[in-house]
């Protein structure tokens, strides 16, 4: 769509409904939805399903796919954070 006046219109419409069409397929089939859309402009609209946080759908969908969604090096700090979480909760005992 080349005006871009009727480009917004036409996104906001579709991303209404397709919204919708998430929030309907959660409630009447049970199902785990995460939906995510970047406009153009960079602005995020998301959806996920009340009953199950993003990481969990998100965790589920890296092991059916088999497809990484973080790298070694984000694991790798991960892994850092929580032995050093670890570590500081053990020092804090050991001060009582």
């Amino acid at each position: 769509i080349e005006n871009s006046s009727n480009r917004q219109v036409t996104y906001s419409k579709r991303r209404n409904g397709i919204m919708k069409k998430a929030k309907e397929i959660s409630v009447l089939c049970d199902a785990q939805v995460s939906l995510i859309i970047f406009a153009s402009s960079g602005k995020m609209h998301e959806y996920c399903t009340p009953t199950t946080p993003l990481v969990e759908i998100l965790e589920k969908y890296h092991k059916q796919s088999g497809k990484r969604l973080w790298d070694a090096k984000h694991e790798n700090i991960s892994n850092e954070i929580d032995r050093i979480e670890k570590e500081n909760d053990s020092m804090q005992i050991e001060l009582r």
